[in-house]
């Protein structure tokens, strides 16, 4: 015990401190075993090393209790000791000390880009931010440019042409935008058709086979190469041999589709094979004399990607429909070269509601790869006129522009429920529906077919047909590509046939939302609200916000109850959650 210094000769100065210190440690084990060593050298000159000596503390160490700083040591454990201050001599401080978090231990804020370009559904996203945040967690901008730092959190909503996929793919954990890059096995029907084909060659028993329409899909270019593009529609052929001989309204009625359109551009109805090419030569017929009498220049190839362009509008003929508005209804084949063709299935109609074919409409949320979320709200959209079945719903109004075929002139606003092909001048669907009537909540029809039973059993089969085709299309790599950084809300439509059971008809990215008017505008706000609460905040059941704790405290309950046992929350309903090894 004593100091822990040592006096040394000179000379010994020089010594390796290391081994010095090893030579003293030697020394006290030999101590403390009771063994010999060599007796210690004195010192001539009054220099000094240090030289602790352990005896007393491997002693008091040896006699202490458990948890000590010596005992956590000796135990291969670490020893933390709080350090505490008093100021309370401090002029002018009192009370506890509060100290402001570092930056980077503070929620972070972000930054908001939103320009949807739809005066519709544009300040229903900004209301539908403020009500996942608070307003001193974002800041809405113009570009990224705004941006103070490219690793800032940075939410994108906008359209698809504008967004920056660049950006977004280099900064994949600070930038989220409303939309997938690849997601055409989805969005385009003939796409769709090899997705849900694919997927039931290895799953015959999945559900999609009750719940998607046999499919024939073609390539042509014009009208004279129809035959050659037929050669394999073998299903096509065995109904024309069949429909051979018999009247209109006794044959199997077949629809016709462009894969790449929307809004119901180019629907039509067939029975015989004269009647497919009749419609194809309609369609390059009409688009001749639209260019005589409009010199504006044609779309460019690939111009019917997306929504119709500018140039595309210019050079197709307008179709009239009776008691609705103009919509631009000729297509061009030599563009649109993918088409696709489906039995005719039977709607189930409602007296209630004049007996008008109506479709539903689902809107999907899908987050990352892959989560999938169902919204509960769904629409009723109705034709424009009371039903027909094909092969009675025909006109003799020519100037009204219908498509003439073998079987006259078929009217086709029986079967479109596309809101493009209506007006709200339209006669309404009941008395109680005196505005914008062709839109209606589905839980809000008064009609004895659609007990609550009856609801329930429809969104059961939505949840899931929509589970299997997102597995469908995740078995897709090359056409669906779903980014970790980024969500996307599709409007999924399906027809309820007089059995009760659900079709699916089509995918729609960037769906139309003001289709909804003023009669579905509430539907359209909660989506919106419940969308951007999850993404941003969390869907309560284990997935977290995209950017993490934003101190949002989900202001827009719209659903009161939490997330237990797969009830929905937000009015969303999660149908999948696949980990596609997507990071």
């Amino acid at each position: 015990s004593g100091s822990s210094f040592t006096e040394v000769d000179v000379e010994d100065e020089e010594e390796d401190p290391q081994e010095k210190e090893a030579e003293i440690r030697e020394q006290e084990e030999g101590e403390k075993s009771g063994g010999v060593v060599a007796e210690r050298r004195r010192h001539k000159h009054r220099h000094f090393k240090w030289t602790p000596n352990f005896s007393d503390v491997y002693q008091s160490v040896e006699t202490s209790e458990p948890g000590n700083d010596g005992w956590a040591v000796k135990e291969g454990l670490v020893s933390v000791t709080p350090l505490k201050a008093n100021f309370m001599h401090v002029q002018g401080l009192q009370g506890e000390l509060k100290l402001s978090l570092q930056p980077h231990l503070q929620k972070p804020k972000i930054y908001a880009y939103v320009n949807y370009e739809d005066a519709y559904t544009h300040p229903i996203i900004i209301e539908a931010l403020s009500s996942a945040l608070p307003s001193e967690k974002y800041t809405l901008v113009d570009s990224a440019d705004e941006l103070p730092s490219p690793q800032l959190p940075f939410l994108q909503i906008t359209s698809y042409e504008t967004i920056p996929f660049g950006y977004l793919s280099e900064h994949p954990t600070t930038s989220l935008a409303c939309s997938f890059i690849i997601r055409k096995a989805l969005i385009r029907k003939h796409y769709l058709a090899h997705t849900v084909h694919s997927y039931l060659a290895k799953h015959a028993d999945s559900e999609l086979k009750d719940h998607v329409p046999l499919t024939i899909d073609f390539e042509v270019d014009y009208a004279e190469f129809l035959d050659e593009a037929l050669v394999e529609a073998y299903e096509l052929h065995e109904v024309f041999a069949r429909n051979g001989g018999k009247a209109p309204s006794d044959r199997e009625w077949w629809i016709l589709k462009p894969s790449m359109s929307d809004r119901g551009h180019g629907i039509r109805l067939f029975s015989i094979e004269s009647e497919l090419h009749e419609i194809f030569q309609q369609w390059e017929q009409d688009l001749s004399d639209s260019e005589e009498e409009d010199e504006e220049p044609e779309a460019s190839e690939g111009a019917f990607q997306s929504s119709h362009t500018k140039d595309e509008v210019a050079t197709q003929p307008e179709t009239q429909y009776v008691g609705a508005k103009k919509c631009s209804d000729g297509i061009i084949t030599s563009q649109l070269r993918h088409f696709i063709a489906q039995p005719y299935i039977p709607p189930l109609l409602l007296p209630e509601y004049q007996n008008r074919k109506f479709h539903i409409r689902t809107y999907v949320l899908c987050v990352g790869a892959l989560r999938v979320y169902v919204y509960q709200k769904m629409l009723a959209l109705f034709a424009a006129v009371p039903y027909q079945a094909p092969g009675t719903s025909h006109v003799q109004l020519e100037d009204d522009g219908y498509l003439e075929t073998g079987s006259g002139i078929i009217d086709m606003r029986p079967h479109l429920t596309n809101t493009c092909l209506q007006t709200t001048a339209a006669d309404p669907l009941s008395a109680n529906d005196s505005s914008d009537p062709k839109v209606l909540p589905l839980k809000l029809l008064n009609a004895s077919a659609l007990t609550p039973s009856t609801i329930t059993s429809i969104h059961a089969q939505v949840f899931n047909t929509v589970s299997h085709v997102f597995r469908a299309a995740a078995a897709q790599p090359t056409t669906f590509q779903p980014l970790p950084n980024a969500f996307e809300i599709f409007g999924v439509d399906w027809l309820v046939d007089p059995d009760l059971r659900v079709h699916l008809l089509e995918f729609n990215a960037y769906p139309d939302f003001a289709q909804s008017g003023e009669s579905g505008k509430r539907v359209v706000e909660e989506l919106w609200r419940g969308a951007l609460e999850i993404v941003l905040n969390g869907d309560g059941e284990g997935a977290e916000g995209f950017f993490g704790d934003l101190g949002g405290e989900g202001r827009s309950k719209l659903v009161e109850k939490e997330t237990k046992g797969g009830e929905e929350r937000w009015g969303m309903k999660k149908v999948l959650d696949l980990d596609m090894g997507r990071r």
